[in-house]
């Protein structure tokens, strides 16, 4: 018996509950569970992809280009040296003791100037197997060219000591000035200031030192305790600043402890402790790109992660760290002319990117330090070589045996490496 749409009495007009679900129904229920989980998957693909631009986008933004200098420098393109070969790379850093800005008024008041109260010439070798730092006194005696100053008018050529250039001229005069001095072609420059310095230390969670003894100085307002100490970034930019009651208080000193926690500061940033630990390696770029005014060319972290990927193999013994041959300026000894020949012998090895060694003193890290305006590298080199001193400020490593004809051996320089321990 049917009824009046044609159903079978008493047959049910729909699925009864709790029958399991048809064929079909299945598949459609497993299609809608896999749009939603491919719309989840999508979410949080884009999610991460937006969050992964923004922080580019952000790190990015933090470096600040350097225009006013590359448009300087291109008015003097045919007075500066020519790069000799291909693939090495000269990069000057300049550390500007200016008190603008955030954090810094409290180093001093603000004369509405800045000096460069460092400034190191970092050489990369073309096959990226060695790097070394060579640090220019602030109180060496140079040649300044005429430069650009900020509100448009020139100064004249001037012999002054080498941190006016930046003074009158910011990083464009002191690249010339570098360049003038050494002949060597600087590819590309970094500007720092106290404060980034001090956020790319607390960044890495300090650094570790070594003192001889306990530091009380109120100057640089640091107070520290003999033996080993991790310095925070406040403590770090004291330590390397001081000059009055840390080693002997001479500026030779103070590049050499510079020097020494620059090396520190390389084998901890790159630990795998920090390298590979996204939560620390956030804040580290974020620090280091805050704190940069660089040259167009290196004003991205598309052009930073160029260089540096370029350095990453350099084995820590590889990156060297020496000043340039000087000694004390006999009209002010409190100033420093450059020590000749072993100068210009220093500045055409690198321009040449031919090798150079260097050899510190004997317990350099923990003593009280060399003489001041010492020029004289450290003549006892490592126990697989001899050393004979070259009579004009270098030494020169030669190995027992060596024949001749055979190329002469790097000269050495005084100075350390990244790999030196100075805790040991």
């Amino acid at each position: 018996m049917s009824d009046s749409e044609g159903t079978p009495s008493g047959r049910p007009q729909g699925p009864v509950p709790g029958a399991s679900p048809t064929g079909a129904g299945r598949i459609r229920r497993r299609r809608r569970r896999l749009r939603y989980a491919a719309t989840g998957v999508a979410l949080v693909v884009l999610g991460a992809g937006a969050a992964a631009w923004a922080v580019y986008e952000k790190l990015n933004a933090n470096i600040t280009a350097d225009d006013d200098a590359a448009a300087e420098l291109a008015r003097y393109e045919k007075e500066r040296p020519t790069a000799l070969v291909r693939g090495a790379q000269n990069i000057l850093l300049i550390g500007s003791d200016s008190r603008s800005g955030a954090g810094n008024a409290r180093y001093g008041r603000d004369s509405g100037t800045e000096r460069s109260d460092t400034t190191i010439l970092l050489h990369l070798a073309a096959d990226r197997r060695s790097a070394t730092a060579m640090s220019l006194p602030r109180d060496l005696m140079v040649d300044v060219p005429g430069c650009r100053r900020p509100d448009g008018t020139r100064t004249e050529p001037m012999f002054a000591m080498f941190n006016y250039a930046f003074q009158v001229g910011g990083s464009a005069c002191t690249i010339r000035t570098v360049e003038k001095l050494t002949g060597i072609r600087v590819d590309h420059h970094v500007v720092v200031d106290f404060h980034g310095f001090k956020d790319m230390v607390d960044a890495v969670d300090g650094v570790e030192v070594c003192l001889r003894k306990p530091v009380d100085d109120k100057a640089a307002k640091l107070r520290l305790p003999a033996g080993k100490v991790v310095l925070d970034g406040e403590q770090a930019l004291g330590y390397v600043r001081a000059r009055k009651t840390i080693g002997n208080g001479s500026d030779t000193d103070r590049m050499d402890r510079q020097q020494r926690f620059l090396g520190a500061l390389v084998n901890k940033v790159r630990s795998n402790d920090v390298l590979l630990n996204p939560a620390k390696l956030y804040p580290v770029l974020d620090a280091a790109t805050s704190s940069l005014t660089t040259d167009p060319g290196l004003a991205s972290l598309r052009g930073l992660y160029d260089l540096v990927r370029g350095m990453r193999d350099i084995p820590t013994r590889n990156v060297q760290f020496l000043t340039v041959p000087r000694t004390a300026y006999p009209p002010n000894p409190n100033r420093d002319q450059l020590v000749e020949p072993a100068a210009t012998r220093l500045f055409e090895r690198l321009r040449r990117d031919e090798p150079v060694a260097v050899a510190g003193e004997p317990d350099a890290g923990r003593s009280a330090g060399p003489s001041p305006h010492s020029a004289t590298p450290y003549e006892n080199s490592p126990s697989t070589h001899a050393t004979r001193s070259n009579g004009d400020g270098t030494s020169t490593s030669a190995s027992p045996g060596k024949t001749e004809g055979t190329p002469d051996p790097a000269p050495t320089f005084r100075g350390n490496t990244a790999a030196e321990d100075t805790c040991g």
